[in-house]
């Protein structure tokens, strides 16, 4: 946040700003395409007019003049004669001007090269020898033409040549001449200028490097480039629209660079850091959109922007009031102004439709990936899979590697270039680079030129040989280059057409539909992604059990043909076979749940039929009583969970002689089964609602959280919220993550103990933890071997695998990887005798306590700390700094120490961390390692320095149960749904610096409270404040 002199002010003025940009974001690329099409046209309009000057220009200063003579006059070999003698003599370039009058001659070498083609070779100007392929022709000065035509009509063009480079780099020269002493520039001038535009090259260069950093390696980058360009444009042309004026080529040379340098890019770079870093925080959100994350970045990011923008403006106006009298400055400083209200009002139009339109498409992206990691971890058809298919991909991991594709890519782009190249006059690139590299021959007098007696030279005679010029008939290879310009200029022509220029717009129009279209169709994708996987999941399971669906009247008819030979008779009261659209679902269990032997024989005859659905619920109750219908078959034989559930209920309360059950007080309905069904839970028979309360914001690394909290523990919330108080008014909790591996630890037993102590020796290897890592990581995406550590019981070996797991806690995608590698040492790497005992050996070690989880860790290690003012320990908590200290050591230590504690030396972290793996679906039994804390607290200069160090917390963001949309709800509410978007692990990272830093705060208020001597009295406060009647037997609570 910006907090400097002028902020308040500038946020009311980024108000309707900020309003403008959400309405961008909500339809980015209608913003996008407007904004293209309106600079286009300034680009077009601006461009015109420097053209045209600069046609006029060269109109102007068409003065005859003979390109590169003296370039070419070096490159000649001179031969001089005077008159009264016969012999010819080589003479220097820089000879010739001691020479006596003479005239000067120009003798041109020509091959006409036809490469077989039957093309007659055309005559020359002062053409004085000719022998096969090769003419000299005698000119007074240097023109030659280009292209020569022949009698039957074949047209003969010059290859490159170095003359013709030569002739390029001195236009070239002269132009920079030129401008120069047109504008009074120095060489000084010069050099500022190449300095400032190697500058503006670091200044673009470091844009793309920030960017990449944020995420993007390319387009972000290009678009903010193509922001500042459009400004540029649309402040050109309405500086020759409303001044009136054009500012010259050479001022903007001079003068953008320096804008460009001054003002940078740093806003826009914190404005997508910002919009990245928000977007990755707040995952997928319904509640949280793309427009209102781009509100917030303009709103919260573009002060600064503001602020250095109206200084700039103010600036460049004071330069117009005081140096009027300069024209080319007054005209650039009236740009520069528009260029800065053009470019901040793209920011927060075009700019944020961009930012918008990259956050849709990461969210496109982030639901692939939510389907990947769903089915790597926690999924019946991602457990369902063998380790059959990790053995193929090792298989042909050489063929589908990054590095082959990449490889692949290169050589295909590299024969497409020798293609076209080839195509596009290849021998014409080639002898450009003869032309270039090849080193000057000295041509020889011809023996027609050398003659004794020659009556054309009989006075002083200068003859310069020019190199040999080189022409091909534009025909054969020649053709292609004339094609292409001739497919050029043809397909100009076309689009210039009205009609075709009209189609075109159209199929534009109905381009940008399309892509209009298609992106609203990826929001509704993305946002029931989750479910659908879900659902496709069940649907596969259901549709293995269950046959095709029939209509109701053929199912109808069916049950009719099947009882008909045999008369249904039950005991009182009657029922139908066929369940009716209104049937009561608390209708007495007890009157209808026993069949008579016929009508049961016949409801199971229903059954076999596949019509199980068609039923009355008392008569599949009936069913799973007889043993005819398992309880965890309901879901699938019915496809109605809901139904099932219900059906469930009655059946239990029946068998258990418990009509609770079947009550209201147990609730069951309002539930979204999908997400349970097949993932966490079976049997189901409903839910059991748990307070759900909130503590915060507590301020954890300079940013605050609302903290969710499941609990029937009187007082835990109120007492943490006291301790986020206290925290908080000491400026926040600051964390480290030292760790994060999830762990497994599978036993192995090999026939004698020398062959489990070389297996062992093997894997402390180097050599074999490679061996191992390559295995284990070609079974996930996410899930990362980081390291193995072993140890031996007589034959036996434990081996503990410690993984990273990306987002999700990852206990099945860790086994499935462990399971792999074991097949492995068995299989490829030399272990036949190995015999796996158990994927899991207790030496992981998983929701027990153990010494080795709090030694080495498990899960994420997070140290918290943070400081609590003297003041805020005798206001807020009650208590002293002093008696805290005293406390925490004689409680949490000594008291911890001689119990015997193993990862114990807290107050009560268990509490603070199952209240919150509740509300977040977490896997409550392994609050047994992830409870593991020492709280230290010491006094520091008046205040109370606390830290709790937790070494072995487990916690995921995906998979398990956080797929329930109540505990979904809470990880939105903290910000880490889901897997991070660009970085996998950050979001469960976070989660578990949230677990330490509320884990402080339940600590430190709980010590204060002992301390003081409050526990007792706060409990009898909360705890007992009202005496609620229990229920009655049947009845639902008030």
């Amino acid at each position: 946040m910006v907090s400097s002199f002028g902020s308040p002010c500038f946020a009311t003025v980024l108000r309707p700003f900020a309003c403008l940009a959400r309405q961008s974001a909500k339809y980015p690329i209608h913003v996008i395409v407007a904004t293209l099409l309106l600079s286009s046209v300034a680009y077009l309009s601006s461009v015109q007019s420097y053209l045209k000057d600069w046609k006029t220009h060269l109109e102007t200063d068409s003065v005859p003049f003979k390109w590169g003579d003296e370039n070419l006059f070096n490159e000649c070999t001179h031969y001089y004669k005077s008159s009264n003698e016969d012999d010819w003599h080589l003479v220097a370039s820089s000879d010739t001007q001691f020479l006596f009058p003479y005239h000067e001659y120009f003798l041109y070498p020509l091959n006409f090269q036809n490469y077989g083609l039957d093309a007659a070779l055309p005559e020359l100007p002062n053409e004085v020898y000719r022998s096969g392929n090769i003419a000299y022709s005698l000119l007074e000065s240097f023109e030659l033409p280009g292209i020569l035509t022949s009698d039957d009509g074949t047209q003969w063009k010059s290859l490159a040549s170095k003359d013709t480079l030569l002739k390029f780099e001195h236009q070239f020269l002269k132009t920079v001449e030129d401008i120069m002493e047109t504008n009074h520039l120095e060489f000084t001038d010069l050099l500022i200028v190449s300095t400032t535009l190697i500058t503006l090259l670091y200044t673009l260069f470091n844009l793309f490097k920030q960017m990449q950093k944020i995420g993007s390696k390319l387009w972000l980058g290009l678009s903010t480039l193509i922001n500042s360009l459009c400004a540029f444009f649309l402040a050109l042309y309405t500086v020759q629209c409303v001044i009136q004026t054009q500012v010259p080529v050479v001022t903007l040379i001079q003068g953008i660079p320096f804008l460009i340098i001054i003002i940078g890019f740093k806003n826009k770079i914190n404005m997508a850091s910002y919009t990245m870093k928000r977007f990755g925080i707040i995952n997928i959100s319904t509640k949280i959109t793309s427009d209102k994350i781009i509100s917030d970045a303009v709103a919260n990011e573009c002060i600064p922007l503001v602020r250095e923008y109206a200084i700039a403006i103010v600036t460049f106006l004071g330069c117009i009031l005081c140096l009027n009298s300069m024209n080319r400055l007054v005209d650039f400083c009236f740009l520069a102004i528009f260029v800065l209200l053009y470019d901040f009002l793209l920011t927060v139009t075009f700019y944020a439709a961009i930012l918008s339109l990259k956050m849709e498409i990461n969210t496109v992206h982030r639901s692939a990936i939510i389907k990947q990691t769903l089915e790597e971890d926690s999924t019946p058809l991602a457990a369902s899979v063998t380790l059959v298919e990790p053995k193929k991909r090792n298989k042909t991991s050489i063929l589908t590697s990054n590095s082959t594709i990449i490889f692949a890519k290169s050589l295909i782009i590299f024969f497409l270039l020798f293609i076209n190249l080839y195509n596009v006059n290849m021998r014409w690139v080639l002898s450009t680079a003869r032309a270039v590299y090849s080193s000057f021959t000295m041509e020889e007098l011809p023996s027609f030129i050398s003659v004794k007696n020659n009556p054309m030279f009989a006075h002083s005679v200068l003859i310069s040989i020019a190199p040999t010029q080189y022409y091909e008939p534009t025909q054969g290879h020649n053709m292609s280059e004339n094609i292409t310009w001739l497919l050029l200029k043809k397909l100009a022509s076309a689009i210039a057409d009205r009609f075709i220029s009209k189609v075109l717009f159209v199929i534009l129009i109905l381009s940008l539909s399309t892509n209009v279209y298609l992106l609203n169709a990826a929001k509704v994708h993305t946002e029931y992604t989750v479910n659908a996987f879900h659902k496709s999941l069940l649907s596969e399971e259901i549709s293995k059990q269950t046959p095709k669906a029939v209509s109701r009247e053929s199912a109808l008819s069916t049950v009719k043909r099947v009882l008909s030979p045999r008369p249904v008779t039950v005991t009182p009261p009657s029922f139908s076979l066929v369940m009716s659209d209104e049937e009561d679902s608390s209708e007495n269990s007890d009157s209808s749940s026993t069949l008579s032997d016929t009508s049961l024989t016949s409801v199971e005859a229903v059954m076999k039929a596949g019509k199980l659905s068609l039923l009355r619920n008392n008569d599949i109750t009936g069913l799973v009583m007889a043993n005819k219908l398992p309880l965890y078959a309901l879901e699938k034989e019915l496809g109605n969970k809901l139904r099932a559930v219900e059906i469930r209920r009655k059946a239990i309360s029946i068998l258990a002689r418990s009509p609770v059950l079947n009550s209201n007080r147990v609730p069951f309905k309002n539930y979204d089964y999908d997400r349970v069904f097949g993932r966490c839970c079976e049997n189901v028979i409903g839910y059991i609602p748990i307070p759900l309360g909130i503590i915060g914001p507590l301020v954890i690394d300079g940013t605050p959280f609302h903290i969710p909290m499941a609990t029937t523990e009187g007082c835990l919330v109120a007492s943490a919220m006291r301790g986020c108080k206290a925290i908080n008014a000491g400026g926040g909790a600051v964390t480290v993550l030292t760790r994060d591996g999830m762990t497994r630890g599978p036993c192995v037993r090999f026939p004698s103990l020398k062959r489990s102590g070389a297996c062992k020796l093997w894997l402390d290897t180097t050599e074999g933890q490679d061996c191992i890592k390559n295995a284990f990581n070609s079974t996930s995406r996410f899930a990362r071997l980081r390291h193995i550590k072993t140890a031996l019981a007589g034959d036996l070996l434990f081996i503990r695998f410690s993984t990273t797991t990306g987002d999700a806690m990852g206990m099945n995608m860790i086994s499935k990887g462990v399971e792999h590698c074991l097949n492995q040492m068995i299989e490829n790497f030399g272990w036949e005798d190995m015999e796996i005992v158990s994927v899991s050996g207790n030496y992981c070690t998983d929701k027990k306590a153990a010494a080795i989880n709090w030694i080495e860790g498990r899960g994420k290690s997070v140290v918290a700390e943070a400081v609590i003012p003297g003041e805020v320990v005798k206001s807020l908590l009650k208590s002293d700094v002093e008696a805290l200290v005293d406390l925490n050591i004689t409680k949490n230590l000594v008291g911890s120490a001689m119990a015997g504690s193993v990862g114990g030396f807290n107050a009560h972290a268990a509490n603070i961390v199952t209240a919150l793996f509740i509300a977040s679906g977490q896997d409550p039994a392994q609050n047994v390692e992830s409870s593991n804390c020492i709280t230290l607290m010491s006094e520091e200069n008046g205040n109370l320095k606390i830290s709790v160090t937790m070494p072995s917390i487990e916690v995921g963001t995906i998979g398990g149960g956080t797929v329930l949309e109540p505990q979904a709800a809470m990880l939105d509410l903290l910000g880490v749904r889901g897997p991070h978007p660009t970085h996998p692990g950050e979001n469960s990272q976070q989660l578990a610096k949230i677990v330490a830093c509320a884990v402080m705060a339940g600590e430190l208020s709980l010590c204060a409270a002992l301390a003081a001597g409050q526990l007792v009295q706060s409990h009898m406060t909360h705890n007992r404040a009202t005496s609620v009647k229990p229920p009655e037997n049947g009845k639902k609570s008030s």
